[in-house]
């Protein structure tokens, strides 16, 4: 199922309940929750046996090394298997973890590959196309937020590039 074509995304949510946030004890950041299935999909195998059965929150500090947490129980961004999107130096900085796409990709995709919707810019690159997110992208929510906000970074970048040249 391609959740580009949905209009509400539906494929990729979830009805898991949120609750309130702990913050990171390391940076006293506020995290967000994260179910136990992610983590354990996301963590180094090597870590697997620290998971325990609990759900984790993953902490949204850019500038924290924490990628998850639960009370003291820690796993730092070196122990994941893949960097963390809204992390300062993720590398890559992947918009959606199923396809491997990151947001130079969606960009390309607008300036050099004329993509005029957010469906164009999904086909060109091959974003949000498997949907799994939950055991993909560290949030373990879907990615199409975070690929509609590069869609419009590029499509600002392509109207100012367009108006310089004016």
């Amino acid at each position: 199922m391609d959740c580009c074509t949905l209009s509400n995304f539906s494929c990729c949510e979830s009805s898991y309940i949120e609750t309130p946030s702990q913050t990171c004890p390391i940076c006293k950041h506020q995290g967000i929750l994260v179910k136990n299935f992610t983590v354990k999909h996301i963590v180094l195998d090597e870590y697997l046996p620290q998971i325990g059965i609990n759900d984790y929150f993953l902490c949204t500090n850019p500038e924290c090394d924490v990628g998850y947490y639960q009370g003291e129980n820690v796993f730092y961004k070196q122990q994941l298997k893949v960097p963390i999107w809204l992390k300062k130096d993720a590398n890559p900085k992947y918009v959606c973890y199923c396809g491997k796409v990151t947001e130079e990709d969606i960009i390309d995709a607008v300036l050099k590959k004329g993509a005029k919707t957010l469906s164009e810019a999904c086909k060109i690159t091959g974003a949000m196309k498997d949907c799994k997110c939950e055991i993909n992208n560290p949030t373990g929510k879907c990615c199409a937020a975070v690929v509609k906000e590069a869609f419009e970074r590029a499509t600002r970048i392509k109207e100012e590039n367009r108006d310089c040249l004016n």
